[in-house]
């Protein structure tokens, strides 16, 4: 069953750190065999919606998605991160 990592910024606090992040994230997260579906700002926002940057990424598998977390190249991109940002992240079952 496919599994979607969602991470919403609350707070950007160091832009620089938060480039050097993606930087590495990006191809960590996609050689553990993600695919970014979704990233940005919303569009649209209803209810108690926020616009904060959210970043969707499929895995295969929760578990998938759980070793790409704690992989060393993920790691290190958590480590370039360091505090530039207040996020929150999950990973979701999907529906199927």
């Amino acid at each position: 069953m496919s599994a979607y990592w969602v991470t919403t910024y609350k707070e950007i606090t160091d832009e620089a750190k938060v480039a050097a992040y993606a930087e590495l994230a990006g191809p960590a997260l996609r050689a553990a065999g993600g695919t970014f579906v979704a990233r940005g700002l919303p569009e649209q926002t209803y209810e108690a919606g926020q616009a904060t940057r959210t970043v969707v990424i499929v895995f295969d598998s929760v578990d998938a998605a759980r070793a790409a977390h704690d992989s060393p190249d993920y790691r290190e991109a958590l480590a370039a991160l360091d505090g530039g940002a207040v996020r929150d992240m999950r990973i979701i079952p999907g529906a199927e």
